[in-house]
């Protein structure tokens, strides 16, 4: 059992959450405030999600932002599920820890290093190859499947880890190929790891910003990018209004995964119960 807060807990836990979410309330007051004002709330209006709709600019980099996060997600969510069933059947455990620090070293690396890297790589690669404009949208989509796929490779390998491998063996016995054993018992079994990856990868693309700014071209634009050269001169409320509905999409998101999360779990729960009580079934009979 849950051991209560004391009050001196409760206390701090309610000023966490206060400190935590009072910028994301008043970013929403403001939002639809009626005046340009970042300081005094005139009035209720939806001028600035009007204004949101109209900017071209902004438009098309959130486009850009959201092709690339789908895309890179992909590709990596299918590259790194090849990578973590490679690490877990090697037998070789100098190979699995060699390649389990080589994985980890993106996670631990700071952003900006990373960046200033692959942009050097990028445009050594340009020169040798007599190639100009190199950076662009192939350069970040190379850039973010690099960092994003430690994560699903993190995801995965605890769901591999806790398979039963008499499974696999069974359904190969039983007559299935490699191949048809791993999609038709591996795969289902780590799907939730490889969901949760998948969605890691797509908001971490959502979000990068620093590896983004050095890899990016003056052709491809991510949201991201396009606010901070909007920091420059003054923030517009229709950036208020922006970070609004993409906080929402992204609680939405967030309530989707937990609604379907939960009903598997209960799912499961009611299947053991079933099993439960086949086996007292088949004791009592016997």
């Amino acid at each position: 059992m849950m051991k209560k807060l004391s009050i001196p807990g409760k206390i701090y836990l309610i000023l966490f959450f206060i400190l935590l979410y009072t910028p994301l309330i008043v970013l929403f007051l403001f939002s639809f405030n009626a005046s340009n004002s970042t300081s005094v709330f005139t009035g209720f209006s939806v001028r600035w999600y009007q204004e949101l709709f109209r900017d071209e600019a902004t438009i098309a980099a959130f486009k850009n932002t959201v092709a690339l996060a789908v895309l890179s997600s992909v590709i990596s969510t299918i590259l790194g599920t090849a990578a973590a069933v490679g690490f877990h059947y090697s037998r070789s455990k100098f190979y699995k820890r060699s390649m389990m620090t080589v994985t980890n070293i993106p996670m631990m690396n700071p952003d900006i290093v990373t960046g200033i890297s692959m942009m050097l790589l990028f445009v050594f690669a340009g020169t040798l190859f007599h190639m100009r404009g190199v950076l662009g949208f192939g350069t970040m989509l190379i850039a973010h499947i690099s960092f994003q796929l430690p994560y699903i490779i993190l995801n995965i390998l605890p769901r591999l880890n806790s398979l039963d491998v008499y499974l696999t063996e069974a359904a190969e016995d039983l007559g299935c190929t490699p191949s048809q054993a791993f999609f038709k018992v591996t795969l289902p079994q780590i799907r939730s790891g490889i969901f949760a990856g998948a969605i890691m990868a797509f908001t971490l693309s959502l979000d990068d910003f620093v590896i983004s700014y050095f890899v990016s071209g003056p052709t491809f634009q991510t949201l991201p990018i396009r606010i901070y050269s909007m920091t420059k001169k003054r923030v517009t409320p229709d950036m208020y209004a922006l970070s609004t509905l993409i906080f929402l999409f992204m609680l939405i998101l967030l309530i989707l995964i937990n609604v379907i999360q939960s009903d598997k779990h209960a799912e499961r729960k009611e299947k053991r119960r079933n099993r439960r009580e086949l086996k007292k079934a088949q004791e009592a009979v016997e």
